[in-house]
């Protein structure tokens, strides 16, 4: 995993031409343009067309943009693919994803064309057999990162999901470990009532604690939320600082330890402070350039 932030990642509706002119001035750290649920199936094609003719005309700037066609056993998903494929999409986001099978027949497709040659896959983690295989599905080819459908696996699952989300704990979290023991990235399901910003404030704060790298989005009202919840805070960009240097003095002096406001710091506690500055770096860039 790089630094790259990925602490709000909203949903776009790529059928939406004034939606997707929007978002190009939004704060959010990266854009799934969605060809998939958010799209009528008389609208399909249009929204492939108009998508692909967008991506390769406008200027999202350096945020991270993804393209959830629809399933591959769907009548839409090969023609999608065929379609925004002439836009050299950054990567493409699998629904229904079940196994590493399905990554691999995308990897497959994605092969055959030079269009598609450095195009990543990200895959919807949004069904029970996918999050039993979540750990092959995150080291099939071209993976970089999963992306939690929480509404279709609670529905799946039959659960009701209330405050803190205990019926998902289990599946939340098996995903995640999947995802970090092969290094790719992470990012929590939605939070439905986009106007409820406690609710969302909450479940980023779970999110967050958990592990995750940030939350999907289903409305621009919620990107702000996400950002600050998911961004290292200023005590711990100051911690992370002052254990680097104690410890660089440590080791220094020939010790292999340091203390820092009565904690022992070692190098895993280096290396997390390492990435987190790195990550704090990579936001205020994104920032910047946005």
């Amino acid at each position: 995993m790089d630094a790259r932030p990925f602490r709000s990642v909203l949903y776009i509706p790529g059928s939406k031409e004034r939606a997707l002119e929007k978002a190009r001035g939004l704060a959010a750290d990266a854009i799934i343009f969605d060809l998939e649920d958010a799209v009528a199936p008389d609208e399909k094609a249009n929204a492939r067309t108009l998508l692909a003719r967008t991506l390769a005309e406008a200027d999202y700037g350096r945020r991270a943009k993804l393209v959830r066609i629809n399933a591959l056993s769907t009548g839409w998903g090969a023609d999608d693919l065929e379609v925004i494929s002439e836009a050299r999409p950054e990567a493409v986001l699998l629904p229904k994803v079940d196994g590493p099978a399905d990554i691999e027949a995308l990897a497959r497709l994605l092969d055959a064309r030079p269009e598609t040659a450095e195009t990543r896959i990200w895959a919807m983690m949004e069904s029970p057999k996918g999050v039993l295989d979540a750990a092959a599905i995150a080291a099939a080819p071209r993976m970089a990162g999963f992306v939690l459908g929480t509404n279709d696996l609670a529905k799946d699952l039959g659960c009701r999901v209330g405050p803190g989300r205990a019926a998902l704990q289990c599946a939340l979290q098996t995903c995640l470990l999947a995802a970090r023991a092969e290094g790719i990235v992470a990012v929590d399901g939605v939070y439905n009532a986009f106007r409820d910003e406690d609710g969302l404030r909450a479940e980023c704060v779970e999110g967050r604690d958990l592990g995750f790298d940030g939350k999907t989005l289903i409305h621009p009202a919620q990107i702000d939320i996400a950002n600050e919840v998911f961004a290292p805070e200023a005590g711990e960009v100051d911690l992370a600082r002052r254990q680097i240097a104690a410890h660089q003095e440590a080791t220094a002096r020939g010790e292999g330890v340091a203390v820092v406001d009565g904690k022992i710091v070692e190098n895993l506690h280096v290396e997390t402070a390492q990435r987190l500055l790195a990550r704090a770096a990579a936001i205020a860039e994104l920032q910047g350039a946005g």
